[in-house]
């Protein structure tokens, strides 16, 4: 039985504020700020990182092997990459934008001055009845541009906004909660950082501590591979890394459980580890998916890279259509929630 009460509307409630957060990946300072405030209003101690990443520490009952949890709150996006001629936009995906998916998705634009500009995303030349291939016509960075709701024709006037060469592009996550159903982009990871959030406040508000002192980090770099090098201790021997699961054929996950991934696009994940945390799973009566995703790579795979040596596992609840319009269940998010508030505590 659980120790600890997970509250499936709070879970909820953090998470849709902080998927309307925008953070692509190098400019995520409001998002870091609001999960911030929130750890700090539970009592937990926080810093950063030179980086921006949010450390938390929390003394356990032991600190003879002490663990750490870390989600990522940097997300996909863009960054303008060229002024045309017409005064339109040019983007640079950071990193795995599906270009198809976010075709006629509304953007802003901040600018420097502190205006915010909006646009949307549409296919160069996409009117169907003067281009007769605007239906087949491949959707990429080269064919898609940003179209400002601004009367501006020219670069120069598209400068004279305030827009230049560089400046974050943020997507619209489009926020949905419908029969236990969020659909959003960007849930990979802020689902996860709301699991993370959700279960130290379950722990806080219970008054106990954990079997370890634990270091959690927020990281903000994942989507481009150094994230989970950023604010661990050296001396960590466990590192459960929270990050969305993978739903498609062949895998065993799904939008209403938390899956645990043996194996990835960098190799197995600690054996020992995942078995202790598939014992967890089953002591609290969590059917955990056991998956291997193809085409895939986390924190925990940057922090073995950079030369991390403590085991590493890979929970998170699944999600559908990753780097897309994604879409995960109430369901999933609890279990991995519990999985996680339950882990800090086993010996």
């Amino acid at each position: 039985m659980a120790r600890f009460a997970i509250s499936p509307e709070y879970i909820e409630r953090f998470l849709v504020d902080l998927l309307n957060s925008p953070s692509p990946t190098g400019d995520t300072e409001w998002a870091i700020s609001f999960v911030e405030q929130e750890l700090q209003s539970f009592g937990l101690q926080t810093h950063r990182t030179l980086k921006g990443a949010l450390v938390a520490q929390i003394p356990g009952i032991q600190n003879d092997a002490p663990r750490a949890i870390t989600a990522h709150v940097d997300t996909l996006g863009a960054v303008v990459a060229e002024i045309k001629g017409n005064g339109r936009l040019r983007l640079s995906a950071l990193n795995g934008v599906n270009w198809p998916s976010v075709e006629s998705e509304g953007v802003w634009i901040p600018t420097r001055s502190g205006s915010q500009i909006r646009g949307s995303i549409v296919l160069t030349n996409g009117a169907v009845h003067v281009n007769k291939e605007a239906t087949s016509a491949p959707r990429n960075a080269d064919t898609l541009e940003v179209r400002l709701d601004e009367r501006t024709e020219t670069a120069e006037q598209t400068r004279m906004l305030g827009i230049e060469v560089g400046d974050f592009v943020y997507f619209d996550p489009r926020v949905e909660v419908t029969s236990g159903f969020i659909r959003s982009r960007f849930l990979d990871d802020k689902a996860c950082v709301a699991c993370v959030v959700a279960a130290l406040k379950a722990i806080t508000e219970a008054g106990v501590s954990p079997a370890q002192d634990t270091t959690i980090l927020i990281s903000n770099y994942e989507e481009v591979g150094h994230g989970g090098t950023d604010g661990l201790p050296e001396n960590i021997t466990e590192l459960v890394v929270a990050d969305m699961a993978c739903i498609g054929h062949g895998l065993r996950g799904d939008e209403f459980h938390c899956s645990i991934c043996i194996k990835d696009s960098s190799g197995p994940y600690s054996r020992r580890l995942t078995e202790k945390l598939r014992t967890v799973a089953e002591q609290q009566g969590i059917d955990l998916k056991p998956d291997i995703y193809p085409y895939y790579g986390s924190d925990g795979s940057a922090y073995w890279r950079a030369g991390g040596r403590a085991e590493v596992a890979l929970i998170g609840p699944g999600v559908d259509t990753s780097h897309g319009y994604e879409r995960t269940h109430i369901d999933a998010l609890v279990d991995t929630t519990v999985l996680m508030a339950e882990y800090l505590f086993e010996s």
